[in-house]
């Protein structure tokens, strides 16, 4: 059992993820706005970070200070998006058309820096716009506000993890998480003030659903993914984090009884086929073109 500690951890992890979208629309029933559930998530899960890590705090400096500001605004815009999305679609749409984010990333390096894109990056990319062509296109072609919402707010997750993986080089991992959510919290203030909420009272049901997404969706998520992903290859890591919109999407049906369609499931496996692509780059292809050489050398020199 030691030896799928890691693989288990990741699986809660992605089903932990996956409940948060079901967290986000029962939030946003007790007319809570998408901005008071980002700045309330974002202030639990610092809050939660910063007892458990708080000697990361001796690592403070202004590289660590300026690049999570960067991160946090990122972070905030793309879940007020996401969770406004959430208004105008069904949660499993609003999963797996997050989910391309992924796919995102590599082109951002292309247009920004001029980075090579490679064969597993175009394809993944072009599957996932089929996909989500597929789930958000309706009878008369027209998009939904909040499929359109949604596909934005992946757009600015694709930046996010684009300068994750420049600043984790520089800085010290988790207290760049504490810092990004500290500032995911502050940008959302504003806005919070702006756009109050429709009740001062968001009951039981409000409550539970914040304390879902800022404990176990942003603190122990975290925590639980960063302590698996030591244990797993990250390979492994990949495939398994990405089945999150599949567990978001069957959270939807069970618990807000959405209905999947034929053209839905469709372009979910679409989209689930480009994250796979992009993110593995196939490794069990690689295995079969090694063997099939090293057979066709053994046959050479008999």
């Amino acid at each position: 059992m030691k030896k799928y500690r890691g693989e288990l951890g990741l699986i809660v992890t992605a089903m932990i993820w996956g409940g948060g979208f079901v967290a986000s629309k029962a939030a946003l029933e007790t007319n809570l706005t998408p901005y008071q559930i980002t700045g309330i998530r974002f202030l639990i899960g610092t809050l939660l970070l910063s007892a458990v890590y708080y000697k990361h705090f001796r690592k403070m400096n202004l590289r660590v200070l300026f690049s999570g500001m960067l991160l946090g605004f990122f972070l905030c815009v793309a879940f007020a998006l996401q969770t406004m999305g959430l208004q105008y679609t069904t949660a499993s749409k609003n999963a797996f058309l997050t989910s391309t984010n992924v796919v995102m990333v590599p082109f951002i390096g292309l247009i920004l820096f001029h980075e090579k894109i490679d064969a597993y990056g175009i394809i993944g990319g072009f599957l996932a716009a089929a996909g989500a062509g597929v789930l958000m296109l309706n009878g008369a072609f027209t998009v939904n506000i909040g499929d359109a919402l949604t596909l934005l707010c992946a757009v600015f997750f694709a930046f996010h993890i684009y300068c994750v993986g420049i600043f984790v080089k520089t800085c010290d991992v988790i207290l760049l998480t504490i810092v990004q959510f500290a500032f995911a919290c502050i940008f959302s203030l504003p806005l919070m003030l702006i756009f109050p909420g429709g009740q001062s009272l968001i009951g039981v049901n409000g409550m539970l659903s914040l304390l879902y997404l800022g404990v176990l969706s942003t603190g122990v998520a975290f925590l639980l993914q960063n302590i698996s992903q030591t244990l797993t290859t990250s390979t492994r890591a990949a495939i398994i984090l990405s089945s999150e919109s599949v567990f978001g999407s069957l959270a939807s049906v069970l618990f807000l009884g959405e209905a999947l369609t034929i053209r839905t499931v469709l372009g979910c496996f679409m989209i689930i086929a480009a994250v796979l692509i992009v993110e593995t780059k196939l490794p069990f292809l690689n295995s079969v073109r090694i063997t099939k050489n090293t057979l066709c050398r053994n046959v050479d020199r008999e």
